[in-house]
């Protein structure tokens, strides 16, 4: 077969590439910080958009919101086959207080061969190596068969409007198989830890301080749900166990506030408290039991307490995933990394939840693996070694030409 006409690449070198196209990548902040000028990813979005357009792939941009665009990049081999999905989010998590940082958090310097800014480790590197690896794959259409799609979303970090749009658009149909480029130590993680959002307030009667019992106080009842909910916890962790991968499941309080809104006086009693709850579930647990066993909890608390109000919302909703050992996808990626490192992969879980579970959702066979270490993320001073990243573009390319082979 006529090899395939090379396309013009912006850099020599590949390994070059990766580490100045991170760079670049995580010199434009993508923040979300709604009513700030640039508060967005539409500059990182339109730099990808721009990078894949000039190198001869084919490449949509698609605004989600205003200024919150999904970039999608397709690469057709021309044969009938398989698709394969890379994705990798364009946005980041806020840096803090720049003093904090040794070095630029927008900066991507690298010192003694790590690479530190916002981003270069979640996911900013990891969108770099499957952006390369795509380029590679594209100058190569003779050595594979179907297609892959470079789904480049918007809010990860937040509400994953961004798969969520990608999908709604019809993008994820017919797609066999996806890879998600987050930081997991390039160890291939075949589980994910599911996720609820969840709302609760309680409702009392506003009392001066030092004349409680004219009021009801919300603070006392809040507390008590908070106390059941430790005890729901451990219940669930005694009965689920420790997963191999993923560790235990856990139901976190994190945000508390009383009064919900207005200011607040330490002589004055509220008339409503909220807390938010952070729910990281495991395999074995379904979610609408969750929900019953925290509206048995306001049951359970009413009975005693005749002023005792409660309300529960889920805001969010993002079921675990489990994708088996034998499946192609899992296979071709356990292979590449068992060729590149030289040594057996290694199977682990994503303590999180990623853009992953909505394409679990729609049936699609999910592998998330990448480069940087997995306790890196959101730090400050994050960073990325670079040698991790050449190796994850290998890791990438060897794992596509694997899965998308000829027969």
């Amino acid at each position: 077969m006529k090899k395939a006409e090379t396309t013009n690449r912006i850099l020599k070198s590949e390994t070059e590439e990766v580490i100045l196209l991170t760079q670049a990548l995580v010199r434009i902040p993508s923040v979300y910080r709604p009513g700030e000028k640039d508060g967005n990813e539409e500059r990182v979005a339109r730099f990808v958009y721009n990078y894949l357009k000039k190198n001869g792939v084919e490449v949509h941009i698609e605004e989600v919101e205003p200024g919150r665009p999904n970039v999608i990049g397709i690469i057709d081999s021309g044969k009938p086959g398989k698709t394969l999905l890379f994705e990798g989010h364009t946005d980041v998590v806020t840096e803090g207080k720049n003093s904090s940082w040794t070095y630029d958090p927008f900066g991507a310097e690298i010192i003694n061969g790590k690479m530190y800014g916002r981003g270069t480790n979640d996911t900013k590197g990891n969108l770099a190596c499957m952006m390369i690896a795509g380029l590679s794959l594209h100058e190569e259409k003779e050595n594979w068969s179907g297609k892959i799609i470079l789904c480049i979303p918007c809010d990860e970090e937040g509400m994953m409007i961004g798969i969520k749009d990608f999908i709604k658009r019809g993008w994820a149909k017919d797609v066999d198989g996806a890879i998600i480029c987050e930081p997991l130590d390039k160890e291939v993680c075949i589980t994910q830890k599911g996720a609820m959002r969840v709302i609760i307030r309680t409702y009392g009667k506003m009392a001066h301080g030092a004349m409680p019992l004219s009021g009801i106080n919300p603070n006392l009842r809040m507390a008590r749900i908070i106390c059941e909910l430790h005890t729901l916890e451990e219940k669930e962790k005694q009965r689920l166990g420790k997963h191999p991968m993923l560790g235990y499941p856990s139901i976190t309080p994190t945000i508390l506030q009383a009064p919900v809104a207005g200011e607040a006086q330490i002589n004055v009693m509220p008339d409503e408290c909220m807390t938010t709850l952070d729910i990281r579930t495991i395999p074995g647990q379904n979610h609408k039991e969750l929900e019953h066993k925290i509206q048995a909890i306001f049951d359970h608390l009413v009975k005693d307490d005749p002023d005792f109000k409660a309300t529960y919302e889920v805001i969010e909703d993002r079921p675990w995933t489990e994708t088996p050992i034998d499946d192609p996808l899992v296979k071709s990626v356990s292979q590449a990394v068992t060729e590149v490192l030289k040594k057996p992969a290694t199977y682990n879980g994503v303590p999180g939840a990623t853009d992953g579970t909505f394409l679990h959702l729609e049936g699609i066979p999910i592998v998330t693996i990448g480069a940087g270490d997995r306790e890196i993320p959101h730090q400050i001073d994050e960073y990325v070694e670079v040698e991790d990243l050449v190796i994850m573009t290998e890791i990438y390319r060897r794992a596509a030409l694997l899965f998308l082979q000829e027969s």
